[in-house]
């Protein structure tokens, strides 16, 4: 199957070839050499975030992005120069760990840009060799099953935010510390807007998150709607600190600020959860922002990372009060990595949150390396146990309908408990 998606790419990409063939002038292809990194740095989730940071090519030349069986990727468009790749491969250099090729002074070792039609004939030559030869396909291309949005309907998109109680899909998920003795505290909780909720507002066969563009203008318009929903919330019990997945450009926006100032209580923080690709698209908004919340008593982690991502991240130069691993199930077979324990150990163990944790392998693999703080349906289940076990009415709500109902802001589902003190209480 591998073999197949990537002898695909590189038919797609000769048939684009074959299309400007006769009038090559003024296209040129930039070809990313990710096969040429060093093997820690070749993982596939790692792609994703070059591709990312090569996006404002694509949207400049109105391009076309390929990526290749061996792992490299190229984009195809129009007045494309050495020039405009400088600024990606810098921000690889200053936010990532060493790589040769990289840091090597030269952009143009790792992003190489062949003009057409000087090069259209070698170019060509040499992915029809490469599509003969390849015998497998390391990345593959996500291609949607639903409808992507188009830029034409994205505000009429947007504009639905207001014919439904954003409130109504806030969800929140606890941290929760584990301390000797079997004993558990709630360190923060996140809140967030889960896709497939808000895509069920939404015509089903429209994906909103295909174009990652046009997905990123609605999350910032989504943030807004989030933070004002606090407002609505019905909650009586709020952690000391909660966290909410936003995009850096938020923290600058006056629903940030108003939410800074007249929700959150006297001593009550937030800490904003950002993802790695709004990181390295944007290192000097990361690093103000940054500056931004620490000012304000805020924190700041950085989502959703893998022990593969940890070890291409100059944490040193980033900073973060907090980063957030998820949890995969080939993960058991990695316990004994040393550099990951000093990864994690450098960022302070207690810094270290592990995410998406399903089954008791997680929580050993986490203490393991030293992280004590977790997240996820196993984490879930220890709240509900402990809930239900305080609970008068334990068992009329099945498990599923408490965890259901306590992780809900407001609405009808949420108020048929008759012991909200008990459902919302922290450990």
């Amino acid at each position: 199957m591998a073999k197949q998606q990537g002898i695909a790419s590189e038919k797609y990409l000769l048939s684009a070839l074959d299309r400007i063939a006769k009038n090559s002038m003024g296209y040129a292809v930039l070809y990313v050499n990710i096969s040429k990194l060093k093997p820690k740095h070749r993982h596939p989730e790692f792609v994703k975030i070059f591709a990312k940071l090569f996006d404002s090519v694509v949207g400049t030349t109105k391009g076309s992005f390929f990526i290749l069986s061996n792992g490299d990727f190229v984009i195809l468009g129009r007045d494309i120069t050495q020039e405009t790749v400088d600024v990606a491969v810098k921000q690889l250099r200053e936010g990532l760990s060493s790589d040769p090729i990289v840091h090597s002074g030269e952009s143009s070792e790792f992003a190489v840009v062949y003009e057409f039609p000087e090069y259209f004939s070698e170019f060509y030559g040499y992915i029809e060799k490469m599509m003969k030869t390849s015998e497998q396909a390391d990345v593959q291309e996500y291609v949607p099953l639903k409808r992507a949005v188009e830029a034409n309907e994205i505000e009429n998109v947007i504009a639905r935010l207001d014919d439904f109680d954003v409130a109504e899909i806030v969800k929140r998920q606890s941290v929760v510390r584990i301390k000797g003795g079997g004993k558990f505290s709630v360190m923060f909780q996140e809140f967030f807007v889960a896709v497939k909720d808000l895509s069920r507002q939404f015509d089903e066969q429209l994906d909103l998150v295909a174009n990652r563009w046009l997905f990123l203008y609605l999350t910032q318009a989504l943030d807004k709607k989030t933070l004002s929903a606090f407002f609505a919330a019905n909650l009586t019990k709020w952690p000391s600190e909660i966290s909410i997945n936003l995009n850096l450009s938020s923290v600058f926006s006056r629903e940030f600020v108003n939410f800074a100032k007249n929700f959150l209580k006297e001593g009550q923080k937030v800490i904003v959860e950002v993802q790695p690709m709004d990181v390295f698209n944007n290192l000097p908004l990361y690093f103000e922002a940054k500056e931004i919340l620490r000012k304000g008593g805020h924190k700041l982690l950085i989502d959703a990372l893998s022990p593969s991502s940890l070890k291409m991240l100059n944490l040193k130069n980033l900073d973060p009060d907090f980063i957030k691993i998820f949890w995969e199930p080939l993960m058991e077979y990695d316990q004994d990595n040393e550099e990951l324990k000093q990864i994690i150990a450098n960022m302070g163990r207690e810094n270290v949150i592990l995410a998406k944790c399903e089954t008791d392998k997680a929580l050993k693999w986490g203490i393991k390396y030293g992280i004590t703080a977790f997240q996820g349906p196993i984490m879930d289940d220890v709240e509900v146990a402990m809930i239900k076990n305080r609970c008068p009415n334990a068992k009329v709500c099945s498990s599923l309908e408490c965890l259901k109902r306590r992780r809900l802001l407001l609405g009808s589902f949420k108020d048929e408990c008759q012991y909200p003190e008990i459902l919302e209480d922290l450990l």
